[in-house]
């Protein structure tokens, strides 16, 4: 089977990350997800739920160059790219690379960052390349950026603009773990860490690999006219001041086909669609003042359409 490999992938990584995250199943397969399906990640929730835990653990995992970068303030554009400088020794300009310049990019706490440095990501998070002092640079593939925000304090924050959270393929929260997973993960802490003790799984030609096959996973026509269908209902949504955009059908079909991957089947059923798209969704919406302040949410809204729309049923799905 054509996605066999990619399972067997998203099996390891997910063993491996779970020896650090404890009782969060459901974000750990999320994540590896949007890994597989080679679409960046946001994570929005509250400190210490081991939102930066989570990005270390699958960068050990594969053995990819990691960075981080601890947004704040007063960061510039250039502390995310790179910039260059003059070597008196030379007589000339070297260029420093930057953090975004590797395979696995933390952005923590990115709603931290002003506006000019948050645009220096979309370059990179969209065409996969940065312009430093008008050179182009393309990026070494794998290239994933994760970014954290917390949704709680908004003193000293730049909201995400649109145009920065369409690049995420996803959003996800993880939350605090259940009382048996947490006292699980406090005998794990007692003596030290256990990110200190990940090793390697998976190597980043491996996970290249996996998300070629991801591509190959089969979209049946009936199922890409349901994902149309229920992002179109997202646009004529009374609720809705902003429906998504083209590129969310497409992040909730590469999404499918990368959770299909990890089920080790070869084509997405409409389950596979229901469980991605509200991740893939959520943060590209934006609700009418009337409809936040009635208390209603995006995922609420999902939910809805979710009810709604016609589930395609009784086709073959396989190609």
């Amino acid at each position: 089977m054509a996605t066999a490999n990619a399972g067997d992938l998203a099996r390891r990584l997910s063993d491996n990350v779970g020896r650090v995250i404890v009782g969060k199943q459901e974000a750990v397969r999320l994540a590896i997800v949007a890994l597989l399906a080679d679409g960046h990640l946001l994570v929005e929730d509250v400190p210490g739920v081991a939102k930066t835990m989570l990005a270390r653990s699958l960068a050990r995992s594969i053995g990819a160059t990691f960075r981080r970068i601890q947004c704040t303030p007063d960061l510039l554009p250039t502390d995310i790219t790179g910039l260059s400088i003059f070597n008196q020794q030379t007589g000339r300009f070297e260029f420093s690379p930057g953090p975004v310049m590797a395979n696995i990019v933390l952005s923590d706490e990115i709603n931290r960052a002003p506006p000019r440095t948050q645009s220096a990501l979309l370059e990179a998070m969209g065409e996969r390349q940065v312009t430093v002092d008008g050179v182009t640079r393309d990026l070494t593939r794998p290239f994933w950026v994760i970014a954290t925000q917390n949704p709680i304090e908004y003193e000293g924050t730049f909201p995400l603009p649109e145009a920065q959270l369409d690049r995420f393929l996803m959003r996800i929260t993880i939350g605090y773990p259940p009382a048996d997973a947490e006292s699980e993960m406090l005998l794990r802490l007692q003596l030290d860490h256990p990110i200190e003790h990940v090793e390697q799984v998976v190597s980043t030609e491996d996970l290249l690999a996996a998300q070629r096959e991801v591509r190959q996973v089969f979209v049946h026509e009936k199922l890409r006219d349901y994902i149309v269908r229920l992002v179109q209902a997202t646009r004529a949504h009374p609720d809705l001041a902003l429906g998504s955009s083209p590129r969310g059908s497409l992040a909730v079909m590469r999404a499918a086909q990368a959770l299909a991957a990890c089920d080790r089947v070869s084509f997405i059923f409409p389950d596979h669609v229901k469980m991605v798209l509200i991740p893939a969704l959520g943060h590209r919406l934006i609700l009418t003042p009337e409809a936040r302040l009635a208390g209603r949410s995006a995922s609420a809204i999902l939910h809805q359409i979710l009810s709604t729309v016609e589930t395609p049923v009784g086709e073959a799905y396989a190609g």
